[in-house]
């Protein structure tokens, strides 16, 4: 039996804008051509690259999330949270248009490779807007695997658009802004599912950050849900 492939690290954005029975969430359509749940509706993000650990940012991730992310994380060093936190930032910025930031200092001096189309912009990153919601592991049955980490943020942090980036030849084709209460009415992957309820659920409860974070994942052929 072909063993199954080792989850990559990764993580995903979700841009909520608005509040009670008017908000919404950012949701992209994946182009139908890809071999990875083609045509699904997901929450913009992608895998981890190295250039993420090295970007300056204007504020820091809470505390008590980057406590939470740090869990089970091995040997991956100090900065594996922040970069997580960066990651979602800037794979929402490739995948749709949107950057989130601030321009009050000025784009980075020298930013690392992944992070320049973003840095020309003239902002930094604040990674203090940022809720971490949960942690999903890909079943090991597919043939891409992502260990993803989910942050929710509000629309407001918007700092700037490029428009023309979802397109048919794109990984994404379309965005939506979705309601956040009717969402799930989309065709969605089963972990985008479990995280958008998840989120639903720590939204109406004003996103204490008090509040454990699950961490989703397969067992003997089901989804366990446990909690950081």
């Amino acid at each position: 039996m072909k063993n199954s492939p080792r989850p990559r690290d990764a993580a995903a954005l979700v841009l909520i804008d608005g509040k009670g029975k008017k908000a919404r969430v950012l949701l992209g359509k994946r182009n139908p051509a890809l071999k990875f749940i083609p045509g699904k509706y997901v929450f913009p993000g992608g895998r981890l690259e190295r250039g993420d650990r090295a970007m300056t940012v204007a504020g820091p991730l809470d505390a008590r999330d980057e406590a939470r992310l740090m869990q089970v994380c091995g040997k991956k060093g100090e900065d594996f949270a922040r970069a997580l936190a960066l990651a979602a930032i800037r794979e929402c910025f490739e995948e749709t248009g949107i950057a989130l930031g601030v321009s009050d200092y000025g784009g980075p001096a020298r930013p690392p490779a992944c992070w320049r189309t973003y840095g020309a912009h003239g902002l930094l990153p604040d990674l203090g807007g940022l809720h971490f919601c949960a942690r999903a592991v890909t079943p090991p049955m597919l043939p891409r695997r992502f260990d993803a980490r989910f942050f929710v943020a509000d629309a407001k942090g918007i700092a700037a658009r490029v428009e023309g980036v979802c397109h048919s030849g794109a990984e994404l084709t379309e965005l939506v802004w979705a309601p956040l209460d009717r969402a799930e009415s989309y065709d969605l992957p089963d972990i985008t599912l479990m995280v958008l309820q998840e989120v639903r659920a720590r939204f109406d409860g004003g996103l204490s950050r008090f509040s454990p974070v699950p961490h989703f994942h397969h067992s003997r052929g089901v989804w366990r849900r446990d909690l950081l």
